[in-house]
């Protein structure tokens, strides 16, 4: 008796770590309960489908005492199904499509709370009766993945419990004092939510309020029993309120709605942590929605995006900010996908951000040519051309005329100019400031463009856009004429003949071992390009992978991939700061993911968010600039005023 004891309090506890809030373990289960199920406009199947833990049927008796109606007041008994047609009829043919177990593709389990709104006797006694036809599906001593029973309402009195049979559980209530036997047989214990709080589910719990239910939290879980409150507040902030509270079970009159919230959850949460304390999953996450260029990526493999430590950031001097100088150099940084959710996400995990430090803040308009929201394509010409660009176009008008980019305007007036991208080289955002084409998939076309030896270094991933090519050409062949080809950024020559660089680990997801990579490309294209020219240069980094975290709604990659990126800007504006004639500007072309910070802790450096789409979103992005100029950047406008403002700035009054 004492090692069956010894099993349950064990199986319980396991629960309740499980369930936990608060830890930083891969994803587990989140237990849902389906509060008054019945209610549902599909009974049963709207929670099942959702795979929640708990689905609850309230019951009363009939006329003669011989069958159970399911409803919530007896005025809804003379149209009231039995519990038969709602609940064990399904549950029982679900059983046998899975081969004894609730669904056929996990080991998940199911409950059924049963609330007894008619007396014990008869109520529980028929019930007891019907559960008994199918012990391979409600008895967990025949089948361990059997529905778990617990009974609510009117219970019998806790000397009784032993009067039913074991697969019979309780639900307990925190006020009263079980003895060891009768805990056995509580499955749960549950309490009314106003007993405690009178928090609608808006802003937070008072802190007075939050520390009654913390302490009924922490009594439950010294009983080695999951803890659940009835009458809760119903929305995101309120779930994710309790989740952190430690509340194992979470009640819910929208089980679809919270199932989609906690669905993926470890993907919706980033927090720094000491690796010893983090359990990551080992599974991929990553999305079908990537261009051609782009198909090949990997995935962020989720054992890999943690942090332990935090990432080191730079404060500028300010001396040369806004100087009332032409810029020499300028450098101009853009996180694909980066929004400010994406930059508040970062900024909490690690607390700050260099490119938070700039003083000198826009807002740019996004909006493509031909839609409302704009691709990379669209965003990335618009910013390199000055020009509104149709989605999918590359520097090109809708008729395939080109407009020059930065690049092409910039080198022939003896501007060393660079391309760095933690991505592939050909696609939309990169490409757009060296090719041309009406269709961001023909790289072919767009990497042909690079013939035209306007780029004294391109850095990134992608040698087979070079190689693999349609017809067998070999591009890599033809450009090593006129460029040096090298496959790793410590091979980048800082002085002598142009090169393109193409490493395939910028090409990979960032880790915490690769956050400095981006940083080290930034730096060498620097030193090579502050070597190859007198007149000054331009070069263009992009922090390409913000971007498909949030195409994959991957929040640790979004946070990871921001602060790659702003460990890039870093090492750009100290260069700033050491040369005091570059113009820095740090922005984006559009946000990815529709990224919503839902909650976080500043002081445990954890943010929970949730994405709203896999695709981008038509928001406003920040625009931040540094060194001579800086200020011309402030204020509202098109992405396209970008463009115009940086050869502004170079006084640079018409293109060659």
């Amino acid at each position: 008796m004492k090692l069956k004891h010894m099993y349950k309090q064990l199986s319980l506890l396991a629960f309740i770590a499980i369930g936990s809030i608060g830890s930083l373990m891969a994803q587990t289960r989140i237990y849902i309960h389906s509060h008054n199920d019945y209610c549902q406009s599909v009974p049963f199947y709207q929670a099942y489908s959702q795979k929640v833990y708990s689905i609850e049927a309230d019951i009363y008796t009939n006329a003669d005492e011989t069958g159970l109606l399911v409803a919530h007041d007896r005025d809804e008994l003379p149209t009231a199904l039995t519990i038969d047609e709602l609940y064990i009829s399904p549950i029982v043919t679900q059983f046998k499509r899975n081969q004894g177990k609730a669904w056929a593709d996990n080991e998940h389990t199911l409950q059924l709370m049963i609330d007894l709104k008619t007396a014990e006797h008869p109520t529980l006694d028929i019930l007891v009766k019907k559960l008994q036809q199918y012990p391979e599906v409600f008895d967990p001593s025949v089948n361990p993945k059997a529905v778990k029973v617990l009974i609510t309402g009117n219970t019998p009195k806790p000397e009784d419990f032993k009067n039913y049979p074991e697969f019979i559980f309780f639900d307990g209530r925190p006020q009263y004092d079980y003895t060891p036997e009768q805990l056995e047989r509580i499955g749960l214990v549950s309490d009314s939510f106003d007993k405690y709080s009178k928090w609608n589910g808006k802003g937070a719990m008072v802190a007075p309020e939050k520390e009654k239910l913390n302490q009924i939290i922490q009594m439950v879980h010294n009983w080695g029993k999951p803890v659940r409150f009835w009458g809760t507040p119903d929305g995101v902030t309120a779930w994710n309120t309790f989740h952190e509270m430690g509340i194992d079970i979470i009640n819910t009159d929208k089980p679809e709605l919270c199932s989609d919230f906690f669905k993926d959850f470890e993907r919706k949460n980033m927090q720094l942590a000491e690796k010893t304390a983090l359990q990551a999953s080992e599974e991929i996450a990553k999305t079908n929605r990537l261009d051609k260029a782009t198909r090949s990526f990997g995935g962020f493999d989720q054992s890999a995006s943690q942090l332990s430590r935090p990432v080191e950031t730079y404060q500028p001097t300010f001396q040369s900010d806004n100087a009332n100088q032409r810029p020499k150099n300028v450098i101009l940084m853009i996180g694909d996908g980066m929004g400010l959710a994406q930059i508040c996400a970062a900024q909490t995990v690690n607390q700050t951000l260099t490119m938070l430090q700039l003083k000198h803040i826009g807002l740019q308009r996004t909006h493509a040519k031909d839609q409302y929201t704009t691709d990379s394509a669209g965003a990335g010409s618009a910013i390199a051309t000055g020009e509104p660009t149709c989605n999918r176009h590359i520097s090109t008008n809708e008729d395939g005329s080109i407009n020059p980019s930065l690049t092409e305007i910039l080198a022939p007036r003896q501007y060393a100019c660079g391309i760095v991208t933690l991505g592939n080289i050909a696609d939309a955002t990169p490409a757009a400031f060296y090719g041309h084409t009406t269709e961001r998939d023909q790289t072919d076309e767009i990497t042909r463009w690079l013939l035209k030896g306007n780029l004294t270094l391109l850095n990134g991933s992608g040698m087979s856009a070079l190689t693999d090519r349609k017809g067998g050409t070999n591009l890599k062949d033809e450009l090593s004429k006129q460029y040096l080809i090298s496959s790793s950024i410590e091979e980048i020559k800082t002085h002598g003949e142009k090169e393109i660089c193409l490493d395939e680990q910028m090409g990979k997801a960032t880790s915490e071992e690769s956050l400095p990579l981006l940083a080290e490309a930034t730096q060498k294209a620097i030193q090579k390009l502050t070597n190859a020219s007198s007149k000054g240069f331009f070069l263009m980094v992009e922090g390409a992978k913000v971007d498909y975290a949030g195409h994959a709604n991957y929040l640790p990659g979004s946070v990871l991939e921001t602060l790659s990126f702003d460990q890039a800007v870093a090492e750009a504006l100290k260069f700033a700061d050491q040369n005091g004639e570059t113009l820095v500007i740090v922005t984006a072309d559009h946000e990815t993911g529709g990224l919503t910070l839902v909650d976080g802790n500043l002081e445990k450096r954890k943010v929970t968010a949730r994405y709203m789409t896999d695709d981008h979103t038509p928001i406003m992005l920040p625009v931040f600039a540094y060194g001579p100029g800086s200020s011309k950047f402030c204020g509202t406008y098109p992405n396209t005023e970008i463009f115009h403002k940086i050869l502004e700035v170079l006084k640079i009054q018409q293109r060659p």
